[in-house]
């Protein structure tokens, strides 16, 4: 018995030396490396038809889902059913799209009692978190300082009445709302409370808005609760001369460095949801799950990071 496992180590130990020497030291690190982000996939590219994101998403591999408020209107009153699905194909919910936050005081009460009632789904779903937006952005001017202030001192009610329940509120950073540029983003994260409120750190909208996402992973660690993985090409091949227009795209396939951003995880020790996110197939030849495949390929053949 002794001779038959020694003989397996060895064949173990020898195989991974040569795997180890034909991929360099470089790969070899990126193979014994054991991260603690969790990888996950957020249901948007199905385009509602979560049943078959869920399918599709399970038989993948995956093994946590990112769903959206949409969900709340027909399951809301029988969430267990959406669970259910949920249990049966083996995947957690990692994060929750609640949707908008409202800074206009009129409107404060309104939308805080929807994040609580999404809040309150989420919790019967097994879920942790829900994920705070908004779309106040001014057309005509850049936000001031007080209504970035506005939205963190919303978000951070609306994250005190959820964490009641046990459900961490997130901020998600987004072009074309309040928290475009890195420099609007840094003020509202400071004026996060981190009992309540969170960043989720989107590293497509932070590059597109002109920021380094590796190095906000490094400067929010202590704020940061989990991150959409997704790329975004700029310019784009029809548009060379619009610095403004992007699209986005499968990891990879643009400008976000995302082997830098899995680094800086790394030596944060990051061990939260890093959920992948596409907002639509970027080239109508493909399916929601050939760019889920493509992502998945990305994370675990390219920087060898196991699902």
């Amino acid at each position: 018995m002794n001779e038959t496992v020694n003989r397996r180590q060895f064949l173990r130990t020898t195989g991974l030396s040569a795997l180890a020497l034909a991929a360099g030291v470089d790969g070899w690190a990126g193979l014994t490396k054991k991260s603690g982000l969790q990888i996950a996939y957020s249901a948007i590219t199905w385009g509602g038809n979560d049943a078959q994101a869920i399918a599709d998403l399970a038989a993948l591999g995956y093994r946590g889902i990112q769903l959206r408020a949409n969900t709340f209107g027909p399951y809301k009153a029988k969430p267990s059913e959406l669970k259910a699905l949920l249990d049966q194909h083996k995947l957690k919910l990692a994060m929750f799209s609640s949707g908008n936050v409202e800074i206009d005081p009129a409107k404060e009460q309104s939308t805080i009692d929807m994040h609580v009632a999404h809040a309150s789904f989420v919790k019967a779903l097994g879920g942790s978190a829900i994920q705070l937006t908004n779309s106040v952005r001014p057309k005509d001017r850049p936000p001031t300082t007080d209504e970035l202030k506005r939205l963190a001192a919303v978000m951070n009610e609306i994250g005190r009445q959820t964490a009641d329940m046990g459900i961490q509120a997130a901020y998600h950073n987004h072009m074309n709302q309040l928290g475009e540029t890195p420099e609007e983003v840094d003020v509202i994260v400071q004026a996060m409370n981190p009992k309540y409120c969170k960043l989720l750190l989107d590293i497509a909208h932070y590059r597109q808005g002109g920021g380094l996402p590796e190095n906000a992973v490094r400067q929010y660690k202590d704020m940061l609760y989990a991150l959409h993985l997704k790329d975004t090409m700029s310019p784009l091949p029809d548009k060379p001369n619009d610095p403004k227009a992007y699209r986005f795209v499968e990891l990879g396939r643009g400008n976000v460095n995302v082997p830098a951003v899995f680094n800086a995880l790394d030596d944060i020790g990051f061990a939260g949801w890093g959920v992948i996110e596409l907002d639509g197939v970027p080239e109508k030849d493909k399916t929601p799950a050939q760019c889920a495949q493509i992502n998945k390929d990305y994370i675990t053949k390219t920087l060898k990071h196991l699902l």
